[in-house]
């Protein structure tokens, strides 16, 4: 008897164990955690955490962060002599309280600069700007924030270098000098070049040219981001895929980092995120004004499971796939380009509810061992 006892109970702990190393997963951080960070770029109100059911589902399914605007120049710097890290330090307390991961965007970009930095014409002055700028916030979060957009945004679609502020001014020394100073401040961080459309071909060369030339010149740089502001049909997996593997040969991680997938017509063949081109709205421009048909959320489903599916495949060489919005409500395409229209694109719906596309994506990863 005493030896059925010890079988039984030594069958229960085998099942038991067996059991237990399979569990459901049923958020998709837990589902990636041993491939790569989830993350979702929040909003000042996000960050404010002003709303309880927004805040449970970013605390639910993802475990890394970036801000979405408040540490874009024009608010972190609005005055020479004057900076604003009240929403910056709320962003890193934030990650901090719910051990995320926290990504920081972005020290040096053309766009959404303030108007003081716009004048600034002298390369003396552009430097002692840029020196000033780049160690003061970069220090200021010295192992607090894990990594950084340094440069965002630097190449025109033809992978050449953008006619910026900071090109006109310092020539293309202000890239290296950018991602040393950004190393100076805090040499552990980890530094990226983020942009988009740089899995098209011609860009992403241009984009493989300028990294090479940093890290010849000196300069730290640890990834690159691929934006991923992409369509239902395009780019092909082909690229994406071309993409990792080149970016990877550099011995530099990738990450993706403002993932959305437009479901909306696009007749100027607009692709990226030029924040800069706006059109005029139409009936035709916004088919689905108040909901998404089933046939559509079907086709999205179906490609955020090819590119996660894609992305599982190169997972040793992915640190971050993050979604540019919590859900569609919060999204930047309903207003870009064309102002009021109502988008599709992120994994969960106006009303926080998991979409078809949600699931596809949790789906491949169904069980963890």
């Amino acid at each position: 008897m005493k030896f059925i006892n010890l079988y039984l109970l030594a069958v229960t702990t085998i099942l038991f164990v067996n059991c237990s190393s399979k569990q459901e997963v049923t958020t998709l951080k837990d589902a990636y955690k041993n491939d790569f960070y989830i993350g979702t770029a929040l909003s000042a109100d996000q960050i404010e955490e002003k709303n309880i059911k927004v805040d449970s589902l970013i605390q639910k399914e993802f475990n890394a962060i970036t801000a979405e605007n408040i540490m874009k120049s024009m608010f972190t710097h609005p005055q020479k002599d004057k900076y604003d890290f009240a929403l910056s330090d709320k962003f890193v307390a934030y990650g901090e309280k719910n051990k995320m991961f926290i990504h920081g965007h972005t020290l040096i970009w053309h766009s959404q600069l303030a108007p003081w930095m716009e004048k600034i014409a002298d390369s003396t002055e552009m430097k002692a700007f840029m020196k000033d700028h780049i160690t003061t916030i970069v220090s200021k979060y010295k192992g607090r924030i894990k990594s950084w957009d340094v440069v965002n945004e630097a190449l025109n679609e033809d992978g050449t270098l953008r006619k910026s502020v900071f090109l006109n001014t310092l020539g293309e020394q202000y890239l290296v000098d950018a991602f040393k100073l950004a190393e100076k401040a805090d040499p552990k961080a980890e530094l990226y070049y983020n942009d988009y459309n740089i899995e098209e071909p011609a860009k992403r060369a241009g984009a493989i040219a300028l990294i090479k030339k940093i890290k010849e010149a000196g300069g730290k740089v640890d990834g690159v981001g691929i934006q991923g502001h992409w369509r239902l049909q395009s780019p092909s997996l082909e690229e994406i895929e071309k993409s990792i593997l080149e970016y990877s040969a550099l011995g530099i991680k990738v990450a993706f980092t403002e993932l959305d997938i437009t479901v909306l017509p696009n007749p100027w063949d607009l692709k990226g995120a030029d924040v800069n081109q706006n059109f005029e709205g139409s009936a035709k421009m916004n088919p689905y004004p108040k909901t998404l048909p089933d046939s559509v959320q079907t086709q999205l489903a179906a490609r955020y499971a090819s590119i996660f599916k894609l992305f599982l495949k190169h997972k040793d060489k992915i640190s971050r796939v993050t979604f540019w919005g919590v859900y569609d409500k919060q999204s930047w395409l309903n207003d870009w380009p064309i102002k009021g229209r109502t988008n599709y694109p992120l994994p969960f719906d106006v009303n926080l509810e998991h979409k078809p596309a949600y699931d596809s994506i949790l789906k491949l990863k169904k069980t963890v061992e």
